[in-house]
């Protein structure tokens, strides 16, 4: 019976899809399939995979390689699926999917010491799948190609059903095995136009899906092979490791300064595309299964439940005579008028309008919020945090208005702020709250004033939500003059 360990890689920031999609909180963990599923695209992929298992696969703990500044929005979300079990690799800087993969490769090995070599299913967090049925098939005959052949390597190639230039393209075998598996006779970048037709007539050329089945052992020795550069500055990087556990997961942090000097390069492009002809025989099962990578609103339209004039909508909005365009409200009515091929999102904070041919250029809005250091490209008016949420309500000259919710259980770290004093108002449930040596209790519609300077606390000790209102008045409002003296969530 095969071991096999899920490795979901949630890196990336989504900039295509902004202003929904921003790297305080990417596109993985929205809810954008369109299917009517309540699940993020990050809970689709892991219990995609976690689906997998039969009389001939036994599933391993799930390992999850994502940031270290996104680790509770997983755990949130890990929480809502119940069933599945994960540790979580925490990457304290991005440095593509090789080194992330090469963490997880090291940690299955350490997971399944005393096991066969386990072999890991690798999937990107941020793809929808229409066929859940065939997606579990081809990944179980990849697992079963796999197993038939020493140090092979199986990808997941996607049936093309348009001559798409976004992609890359794995060029197969005319016949396939036993195992459903064709042999891979050569990878090929991103074609022009005329290329792309050309390889959708032929039929022998499929999408590259950038999900792959190999043994943990495979993938480090190729990648020892093939860019001992990398393999060597990652595994400093695992054996600097550290580990802990919190709210009953279990962490494991790479070293910090050794991870940062790990050359940044993508699966692909370290091992993948240099295995054809190699050592490692690499074979490619096909999935026709309503596949999309969501790398823009365009596709985020193609996969919606489009209504008869081909309106892909969400949220409290209102069309008339407009046809074929997205419209996504988050926090107030949007109303549209004659319009044809458009995308249109708006946010508390933003408001998106974009040809929807020309959704690929979002992302040059992103670089400009960044060259003009704005805070719109990183975080959305309501901001998460491992113990609840803010909402910035209002603000101006010497004050800001925030709504504050914390999770049953939860506390916000004890701190203190040097220009800024606060005043909190209870608006439901029961906060406890330390203001410097006192320890007080409210209830609603009760308040304290924390002054400038004072150390202070607020925390929710029992079982239902705590919401406040904070007014903060000083010199300056900034999220960066905070003072952590002790913290449940290790960033003091």
């Amino acid at each position: 019976m095969a071991l096999v360990i899920p490795v979901i890689l949630c890196g990336g920031s989504g900039t295509r899809l902004w202003p929904l999609s921003r790297s305080g909180f990417p596109k993985q963990f929205l809810v954008l399939s369109g299917d009517g599923s309540s699940h993020s695209l990050f809970q689709q992929a892991v219990s995609r995979i976690n689906s997998v298992a039969n009389s001939k696969i036994t599933l391993g703990n799930t390992l999850v390689v994502t940031n270290e500044d996104h680790r509770f929005l997983v755990l949130d979300q890990l929480r809502e699926l119940k069933s599945v079990h994960a540790t979580l690799l925490l990457e304290p800087v991005g440095r593509n999917t090789a080194p992330a993969l090469s963490m997880a490769a090291f940690c299955a090995e350490k997971l399944s010491a005393d096991a066969q070599d386990p072999i890991l299913i690798i999937a990107p967090a941020d793809q929808t799948i229409q066929n859940q049925a065939a997606f579990t098939k081809a990944l179980q005959d990849c697992i079963a190609s796999v197993e038939a052949t020493e140090k092979a390597i199986c990808i997941l190639g996607i049936t093309p059903s348009a001559p798409e230039t976004g992609y890359g393209y794995i060029a197969r075998s005319a016949s396939k095995d036993q195992n459903n598996a064709y042999i891979v006779e050569r990878f090929v970048e991103k074609p022009d136009l005329k290329k792309a037709q050309e390889y959708l007539a032929s039929g022998n050329y499929l999408w590259n899906s950038g999900m792959f089945v190999l043994r943990a052992s495979t993938w480090l020795a190729a990648l020892k092979e093939f860019r001992p550069d990398i393999f060597d500055a990652s595994h400093n990087a695992w054996q600097s490791k550290s580990e802990d556990s919190a709210d009953g997961a279990h962490f494991v942090r790479p070293g910090k300064e050794e991870f940062k000097s790990i050359p940044s390069e993508s699966i692909d492009y370290a091992v993948i595309e240099k295995c054809p002809g190699s050592a490692y025989p690499i074979k490619m099962v096909e999935l026709d299964a309503g596949w999309n990578d969501l790398g823009a609103w365009d596709a985020v339209w193609q996969v919606g439940k489009q209504d008869s004039d081909g309106n892909v909508i969400s949220g409290d909005a209102l069309l008339t005579n407009s046809k074929n365009s997205l419209v996504h409200a988050t926090s107030r009515l949007v109303s549209v008028v004659g319009i044809d091929n458009l995308v249109i999102v708006e946010t508390a904070d933003a408001v998106l309008v974009a040809d929807r041919s020309n959704s690929q250029d979002v992302k040059n809005i992103v670089t400009q919020l960044e060259a003009q250091g704005r805070e719109e490209k990183n975080l959305h008016r309501k901001v998460a945090r491992p113990w609840g949420w803010y909402d910035s309500v209002d603000e101006g000259e010497r004050f800001k208005v925030k709504r504050i919710q914390v999770k049953p259980g939860a506390s916000l770290s004890l701190q203190m702020h040097h220009h800024r004093a606060e005043h909190w108002i209870v608006v439901k449930g029961v906060a406890e709250i330390t203001n410097g040596d006192q320890v007080i209790t409210l209830k609603e519609n009760q308040s304290t004033y924390i002054p400038q300077g004072q150390t202070h606390r607020l925390a929710n000790r029992g079982s239902e939500p705590l919401e406040i209102i904070e007014v903060q008045s000083g010199s300056y409002l900034g999220e960066d003059d905070i003072v952590r003296f002790e913290d449940t969530y290790g960033r003091s």
